[in-house]
């Protein structure tokens, strides 16, 4: 008789990361998480762009935000129908295709020199991102033991943390270096040529990956799925709306992508508002941040700021701290219990938003950059929260809670779009009543149907 499970796995034991068989497929879709973090910081370093090149207001120019994370919106739904359908591969294949053809129709847009063609051709490239988003979460939870699938997640999102530190720097050098002539988007259609054509060569190779039974999907699960409606009683069965962990994720995804989309929309505006140089000769390059930190004073009346490119720089400098966050996140959760890491994390937005919205030269633009380190796990964490103990549900689920990034679309334009007109600064008081919804989340409305009752 072989020993008992417990001779070799004692209780102590961390469930696994994932599993061998599953190493190439899982490679794959986090790959797909880098892939949408350059697609949408790209979207706010073409937000300075247009206010330059089409004369676009700060406000309005936050139509890219609603572009792109209206799509998310839109797309919610049928990318959860569609993979429900067709599976979870030929649902990265659709987010892939729908990814290269936006970029791609970014060329007739920058042609027409179009503010609204661009944001169609945003649109269509930000459904990829959103159906990719949609997808990605629910097929990483069945990459390897549910109980782990928060440390998959998680570091999953530090990888994407490097896709989306790209974005600026990749932005910041083709589209925002030297200076452009009203209506000269050239630069624009060079960059999403080369992206385009990259998500399109990605795309073709994801099609040829054999993608083994997912964990869920074994078939003494299966078994066990089949057989429990005839064990349970008449009316029993949970619906999707009944677990509460799913619903408050939802809100809680709403007002943490506002948040997060607002501070991401203004963060150039703001480097380049307020952060004074010292007279002398103008710093252009990235690699002159050491000089840029010696000439840097606080508030300084007539004199030059930073230009765009290096205040996209700066915006890549804080996402590093996103990406950092998440790794540090990842190994945290091994120890602390994800929804309290998630409560501190907004606790401390709230004290940093106040910071910023001070002007306060290095010490508010530094609690600018810092914002991003604590963003790091709210997005990843409030998803996996949200996916717990949902069952057959978890599709749908996924799309609901990819949904709720419309909050992103909304609020740069419609709230803190108007106060930011006036003062970016102010405009970051904003954010705290978002952060005070992210922190009862995971204070107290986390709990699963079973923790509740």
């Amino acid at each position: 008789m072989p020993p008992p499970a417990t001779t070799v796995s004692p209780p102590t034991t961390h469930a696994p990361f994932t599993e061998r068989r599953y190493v190439l497929t899982f490679i794959f879709v986090v790959s797909l998480f880098m892939l949408w973090g350059l697609g949408v910081t790209m979207a706010d370093v073409l937000n300075k762009h247009v206010q330059q090149v089409l004369h676009v207001s700060k406000a309005n120019s936050a139509y890219v935000q609603a572009a792109t994370f209206g799509a998310y919106f839109i797309m919610g739904l049928p990318a959860g129908w569609f993979m429900k359908r067709f599976g979870y591969q030929k649902g990265v294949i659709l987010g892939l295709g729908l990814y290269a053809a936006g970029a791609f129709l970014m060329i007739p847009a920058a042609n027409a020199a179009s503010f609204t063609l661009l944001l169609g051709a945003l649109f269509v490239l930000a459904c990829g991102l959103g159906t990719l988003e949609a997808v990605a979460h629910p097929f990483l939870d069945g990459l390897g033991d549910p109980a782990s699938s928060d440390q998959r997640i998680t570091f999953s999102h530090a990888i994407n943390g490097i896709g989306a530190v790209s974005g600026p720097l990749i932005g910041g050098y083709f589209v925002l270096r030297g200076t452009h002539a009203a209506g000269d988007l050239t630069s624009v259609k060079t960059l999403y040529t080369i992206i385009g054509t990259v998500v399109g060569s990605i795309g073709l190779l994801f099609a040829f990956v054999k993608v083994p039974p997912l964990f869920d999907e074994h078939p003494a699960a299966a078994a066990a799925a089949t057989a429990a409606p005839a064990l349970a009683a008449p009316g029993t069965e949970k619906g999707l709306f009944d677990h509460p962990n799913f619903v408050w994720a939802c809100v809680a995804q709403l007002f943490n992508t506002a948040a997060q989309g607002g501070t991401w929309a203004y963060f150039i505006n703001y480097g380049t508002d307020y952060m004074a140089l010292k007279p002398g000769e103008a710093i252009h390059g990235f690699w002159q941040v050491g000089t840029l930190l010696e000439r840097t004073v606080a508030l300084a009346p007539g004199l030059p700021h930073l230009v765009g490119e290096v205040a996209a720089y700066f915006f890549s400098l804080s996402l590093v701290c996103m990406m950092v966050g998440r790794f540090l996140g990842t190994y945290l959760m091994r120890f602390i219990a994800p929804n309290k890491l998630l409560a501190a994390a907004a606790l401390c937005n709230m004290s940093l938003c106040v910071v910023v919205a001070q002007h306060a030269g290095w010490v508010s633009f530094g609690a600018l950059i810092g914002l991003n380190f604590f963003f790091s796990i709210m997005f990843p964490t409030i998803y996996s929260l949200g996916l717990k103990d949902l069952g057959r549900h978890k599709q749908l689920a996924s799309s609901f809670i990819v949904m709720g990034v419309v909050g992103a679309a909304l609020f740069p334009r419609f709230v803190m779009g108007p106060v930011a007109n006036a003062s970016v600064a102010h405009a970051y008081y904003l954010p705290i009543v978002c952060y005070v919804v992210v922190f009862l989340y995971g204070a107290r409305f986390y709990k699963t149907a079973k923790d509740v009752r």
